[in-house]
């Protein structure tokens, strides 16, 4: 076990080769007085999660793709790192007693076992991963009261709100304002999506970011899941969610409280800065970060979504108000989705087509287990991919 003399806290990064990762392990080594790496994960990036294990000496780390596991382990043997490989070593290495703060940057579905263990062994949770809350919001509401754990978002738009809501305690909520850029395809109509490709969807005009999470940029569907969240985080309904689109994004999210005054938290498009304040909450501390310039955007915009060129945000309130395993399953027919999408199985416009079907088609628990999840994830996505397949191969 290392030895931490000077109460630097420990962080885990789980995803640690991806974008959220990758941005964190730049926050982390900014600030050498604070913070420690423990644990780092990869799906099956392995000679990346190499390089970062080597450079930044954690306790362990693991490799998602248990082929990988043997070159991995000879590449960190000398460094006296530990190396753990596949799904069950990735959900009880959180539980590690050393650990201080469990960042989740891993993407999609996945994300929810090692949350859900990490909660139960009393770890500080900072949730990048959308589709924790989005997937088994209800359950892991229950665990972090069960277990007495805080949960940090690190999403720029649930940062925003949570820093606007810090020293507000109890002054009740009228509704949030969730911004959104538009995505790369804001103004334009169906018509004008039929023979979307791959590179457009994934040109993002203001944030850098992974595949999937631009794809569901792309289609409204991230923001879709940004609602759903939003309501388990911060414990609304439906109609206290909207969401508007802010070209810019220098507004990262709004609240208005009930005698009608509202807070925003701004600042340029850049996600070290809500990693940063997840990882030193409840302090703020000195960043070299570029700062915003009000010369420079002399005109902030703000304009409805457009819902019938881009359904899934419907979508998405609709498997909200649902509950249950709506939004489970409307998460797993995602995933396909986008997955068909970029191996050009189907048309960007098939997306939410896709989602749609298997939200309508699933089986419906109202109150589901844990167990429950897994079954409609499992089916969910047996579903989608049944539907793809009946698809005609679409070149793009």
């Amino acid at each position: 076990m290392k030895e931490n003399p000077t109460n630097l806290k420990n962080i885990a990064i789980l995803g640690s080769t991806g974008s959220i990762g990758v941005q964190a392990l730049e926050v982390i080594e900014k600030n050498p007085d604070r913070f420690q790496v423990e644990i780092l994960t990869a799906g099956n990036q392995g000679q990346k999660l190499i390089e970062q294990a080597l450079k930044f000496k954690p306790n362990a780390v693991v490799i998602g793709d248990e082929s990988q596991y043997q070159a991995v382990k000879d590449a960190l043997w000398s460094a006296d790192i530990k190396v753990y490989a596949g799904k069950k070593a990735l959900a009880s290495v959180v539980e590690a007693g050393e650990i201080d703060l469990v960042l989740n940057g891993l993407v999609g579905y996945s994300g929810l076992e090692p949350t859900l263990k990490a909660i139960e062994a009393g770890k500080t949770i900072a949730l990048a991963n959308k589709e924790t809350l989005v997937v088994a919001g209800e359950l892991v509401n229950r665990k972090l009261q069960e277990h007495k754990v805080s949960m940090i978002p690190v999403d720029s738009e649930h940062s925003a709100i949570f820093q606007c809501l810090v020293g507000e305690f109890d002054n009740p909520i009228e509704c949030i304002y969730l911004t959104a850029s538009g995505g790369p395809f804001r103004g334009k109509k169906r018509n004008e999506l039929e023979n979307v490709t791959i590179k457009q969807a994934l040109n993002h005009p203001n944030w850098s970011m992974g595949a999937k999470i631009t794809i569901d940029s792309a289609t409204l569907m991230n923001k879709g899941f940004e609602v759903i969240e939003a309501k388990w985080l911060f414990g609304l309904e439906a109609e206290q969610i909207r969401v508007i689109v802010h070209p810019q994004s220098i507004v990262h999210s709004i609240v208005q409280f009930t005698d009608g005054s509202m807070k925003s938290q701004m600042g340029l498009p850049d996600m070290k800065l809500p990693i940063q304040y997840a990882l030193a909450y409840p302090d703020r501390i000195a960043s070299d970060f570029p700062r915003f310039n009000f010369m420079n955007y002399p005109n902030l915009g703000f304009e409805p979504p457009d819902t019938e060129t881009f359904p899934c945000l419907d979508l998405a309130f609709t498997a909200m108000r649902q509950s249950g395993t709506a939004a489970c399953r409307l998460n797993a027919a995602n995933e396909v989705a986008v997955e068909a999408f970029l191996k050009e199985k189907i048309r960007f416009l098939d997306i939410p087509v896709l989602l749609a079907h298997c939200l309508d088609k699933g089986q419906q628990i109202t109150q589901p287990k844990y167990q429950d999840y897994v079954d409609t994830d499992f089916e969910t996505r047996r579903m989608a991919w049944e539907w793809v397949e009946k698809m005609k191969l679409v070149t793009i």
